[in-house]
């Protein structure tokens, strides 16, 4: 059964994560995407650790479901290949710096020339305009300049802060895009037209993390009521042996949280019983909890907190999150075999269409589809012979 963006043609010149991780999403979900990489390495991802066959696990888990051509964008024969290949296409797709795509011949104005509905998308780290528009960026930076570094800090130590040990901003820009990408398509096919799409990932940063990083700093000026931040309540618990999440808001919950520690007299306590005595005294709640949860096995509390309906759970390592009962209840994650690389483990699309399915293909090779897409321009097999002896394409 076909996907919901079936018969949308992406050309996707974007590399590491931003641009490549929205794109896979749009190909999850049916579209056509052919990934044009460069002569050499191709997209510099390809290159990261834990590979086999040929195969990056970062490239892997950005790129599947895409058909991948190489082409030399240096040469003139190259950009007219790509132009071509832009005819057709509903969404063209690059996370260069500012103006690199215009220097290449591939920018906004030459691509509308071919494509005139075409949705032309650039995701540049900080605009295209401004202090910092030239400067060359990956996530930590955007981490830095954005506030989630900021917020990563321990209530024992809160002059140290710490990066978000994920590319939390890629991939906030990258979800970003696709949610625009789809919104954009869906503006054409109610007569709005192709148009340029422009986003940075210094504001997809900013955006992701407002609702609950900056509440603190939402309201402005006088006779705002001040309380704890959501990041100052986020915390690990230790217990005897280990350490679990849990997640208390109301009276109830405390309250069943009081009887699984053995505590149920603090119910009654005005110091802990409602939600006004917490806040006046939350230092000698939180110091009362720690020793309680201190007396406790991690299983034994976890238990007596679940049977409470208390929201809580076992910090799990990477390696039992796979076998998780839930995530293999729900099917979360694939496991198939690459031609090349093997066997392969992902997670599928989180999307689950009830009537146009989002399904997960594989990822390409370097240059694996090179041929077949030449084909579908009308480049017969002399000509493409030709191409590749001049190192045009590959």
């Amino acid at each position: 059964m076909p996907g919901p963006l079936t018969g949308v043609k992406v050309v996707d010149l974007s590399a590491v994560l931003s641009g490549p991780l929205a794109t896979m999403v749009l190909a999850d979900q049916g579209a056509d995407v052919i990934k044009v990489e460069p002569p050499g390495i191709g997209d510099v991802m390809r290159l990261s650790p834990f590979s086999r066959g040929g195969l990056g696990a970062f490239f892997a888990n950005t790129n599947r479901g895409k058909r991948s051509i190489v082409i030399d964008l240096q040469q003139d024969e190259g950009r007219e290949l790509l132009l071509r290949l832009c005819e057709d296409a509903d969404v063209f797709v690059q996370n260069f710096r500012p103006g690199a795509a215009e220097r290449l011949g591939v920018g906004e104005a030459a691509v509308r020339e071919r494509s005139p509905d075409v949705v032309y998308v650039s995701i540049s780290g900080f605009g295209e305009s401004g202090p910092y528009a030239g400067r060359r960026v990956y996530d930590p930076v955007i981490q830095a300049l954005t506030g989630h570094m900021a917020i990563q800090r321990r209530p024992d130590a809160p002059e140290e802060v710490d990066l978000v040990r994920q590319v939390i901003c890629d991939k906030a820009s990258a979800w970003t895009a696709c949610q625009a990408i789809t919104a954009a398509l869906f503006a054409r096919e109610r007569g709005a037209g192709g148009q340029h799409l422009r986003m940075s990932m210094l504001d997809a940063g900013l955006f992701f993390l407002w609702p609950d990083g900056m509440m603190a700093h939402t309201f402005t000026g006088e006779g705002v009521t001040p309380g704890p931040t959501l990041y100052d309540l986020y915390e690990l618990t230790r217990t005897r042996d280990g350490n679990l999440i849990y997640f208390a808001i109301t009276d109830a919950e405390y309250h069943g949280l009081y009887r699984a520690l053995g505590r149920a007299e603090w119910i009654e306590d005005p110091r802990f019983g409602t939600i006004e005595g917490r806040t006046e005294h939350r230092d000698a709640l939180l110091a009362s909890l720690a020793e309680a949860f201190a007396t406790f096995a991690t299983t034994d509390i976890l238990a007596r907190m679940e049977a409470e309906e208390l929201p809580v759970a076992p910090v799990k390592s990477l390696e039992q999150v796979i076998d998780d009962p839930q995530v293999r209840h729900d099917g979360t994650l694939l496991e198939r075999d690459h031609p090349s690389a093997g066997a392969l483990r992902q997670p599928r699309p989180p999307g689950r269409f009830e009537k146009t399915p989002a399904e997960a293909g594989l990822p390409p090779l370097l240059g694996e589809h090179t041929d077949e897409i030449l084909a579908g321009l009308g480049v017969d097999a002399a000509s493409r012979a030709r191409l590749r002896e001049k190192g045009t394409v590959a």
